[in-house]
């Protein structure tokens, strides 16, 4: 049974510039929630990928707790993502991961990032920087005030991202075969200049684009 608790609203966007983004949420009075922390994320799904297929997500993140999270298909239709997410804290990330694989489930992909998060405007916004780009996340209680909040921090709305780090990363492979059996992380693509065509997206930062 669905909890209306359980529902993520939010508004991806990927940046060029992204310490004037920051710059612009102090500017305006957004609070600190949570200082720059590193990742690490296990995505998990079943050897015939039914997870995938379904657009269901099963991750396993490390920061400053561990974190299983499932996420399920976006609703169709929306300006922003709307989909059911339900989070549980575990004590013991190792043991956590042994117990998804005994179940069946397989880690798929690992992916890192550095993610900083502050309260702005009603919503959260996260920065977060990917071994292949900048992003700024914005959640909130619905998208009207997600997007006064891109609008605020100059962002252009239209510019959304309505894939996930995960597909954009598959996007960036098939311009890069060489890195079809590496994972998204620092290790794994030091040195790689991507461009946002790689991706499959726009810069949503104002100032940078029409420079």
């Amino acid at each position: 049974m669905k909890n209306q608790s359980d529902q993520e609203i939010e508004a991806k966007f990927y940046v060029l510039n992204l310490p004037a983004i920051q710059e612009s949420l102090l500017a305006q009075g957004a609070k600190l929630i949570q200082d720059r922390v590193f990742e690490v994320n296990l995505r998990f799904d079943e050897a015939d990928g039914k997870l995938r297929d379904l657009r269901n997500v099963l991750r396993l993140r490390r920061d400053t707790q561990n974190i299983l999270t499932f996420k399920g298909a976006a609703e169709a239709g929306k300006d922003v993502s709307v989909r059911q997410e339900i989070e549980v804290v575990v004590d013991d990330f190792d043991t956590t991961r042994r117990l998804l694989e005994a179940l069946g489930y397989e880690v798929i992909m690992q992916y890192e990032k550095f993610r900083t998060t502050y309260s702005f405007m009603k919503t959260l916004v996260v920065l977060d920087e990917l071994p292949y780009g900048h992003f700024v996340e914005i959640e909130g209680p619905n998208g009207s005030a997600i997007k006064k909040a891109a609008i605020a921090i100059g962002l252009e709305w239209r510019t959304r991202a309505s894939n996930s780090y995960v597909y954009m990363f598959e996007n960036l492979q098939s311009h890069h075969p060489e890195f079809a059996d590496r994972n998204l992380t620092f290790s794994d693509l030091h040195g790689l200049r991507v461009s946002a065509d790689e991706l499959g997206i726009h810069p949503a930062d104002l100032q940078e684009r029409h420079r």
